[in-house]
């Protein structure tokens, strides 16, 4: 796989060089020696989402993990986990357009606007939510879609905790809220490894962020502006690449990007994970 991406994306590596990754432009030509492109605004985009989402979900899938594993009523913890574990395997297409049509103009109204009104002096905050389409969403979007994953990762993990430890928490007189925060402090390798592999999975995440982002050719901070991923950038250029010569090798460039990202981050997350595993038998 690593192979294919390498070798059709050559002639756009040869042709533009650290170029490609640097600069925001994409300009589409039909005579060759008129295309420029730069993919640094869709690089940004895949990683500015991506955090937007892990910062939201993380506290959601901690709170939600220790939640089932602990403090649900028994009749209740096989319909939570049953719960998470379909929103987990929905299409993604299934949340992408609810997010177009329902979260969208929900974050718009009662959350971007406010926001804007109020803190348009700070960076974050300077961009006016026109149609709400932007980093924002497609970050809001993205948490929803990985904090069943995250969470079943961080749920398992918890559930590994040896009995004994939570006796002997128990027997010195911690509370329940004590014991929690102890036994968090244990799992905190697994805690870690689950952010890692749901930010790779999140920024690798292509339709549904392509319909609630506003794919346009954006490098900003603002929150509410629209923006590009890699993901979505292929998947609305792919269709017409052909008629350009260029654009095609671009493209898989651009994926070759987004293969080696996230390579290297699920193959740290799953080295974290098994080491605390293995620490955890022994």
């Amino acid at each position: 796989m690593l192979f294919l991406y390498f070798t059709n994306a050559l002639p756009a590596l040869h042709k533009y060089g650290l170029d490609l990754y640097l600069k925001n432009v994409w300009k589409a030509a039909e005579e060759p020696s008129k295309e420029v492109y730069g993919i640094a605004a869709a690089i940004w985009g895949s990683i500015y989402t991506s955090i937007i989402a892990i910062i939201i979900a993380l506290p959601l899938s901690v709170a939600y993990a220790i939640f089932i594993v602990d403090y649900a009523p028994k009749k209740l913890k096989n319909f939570f986990t049953i719960l998470s574990d379909i929103m987990a395997g929905l299409p993604t297409i299934i949340y992408g357009i609810w997010g177009a049509f329902f979260l969208v103009p929900f974050l718009r109204d009662l959350v971007m606007k406010p926001l804007y009104r109020y803190l348009s002096f700070l960076p974050f905050f300077s961009y006016p939510p026109v149609g709400g389409y932007s980093y924002f969403s497609a970050g809001v979007l993205l948490a929803i879609m990985i904090t069943p994953f995250a969470s079943a990762i961080i749920r398992e993990a918890y559930n590994m905790v040896p009995l004994t430890y939570k006796e002997a928490i128990y027997s010195l007189g911690a509370t329940r809220y004590e014991a929690t925060k102890i036994l968090l402090g244990y799992i905190k390798p697994a805690i870690i490894s689950g952010t890692i592999l749901a930010f790779g999975r999140a920024i690798g995440e292509t339709v549904a962020v392509s319909l609630v982002i506003g794919n346009t050719f954006n490098i900003t901070l603002a929150l509410f502006a629209p923006g590009y991923t890699i993901s979505s950038l292929i998947a609305n250029q792919f269709g017409n690449a052909f008629i350009y010569e260029y654009m095609t090798p671009v493209l898989f460039a651009a994926g070759l990007t987004l293969f080696v990202i996230g390579l290297v981050v699920n193959v740290i997350g799953l080295k974290i994970l098994k080491r605390w595993e293995e620490s955890v038998r022994l």
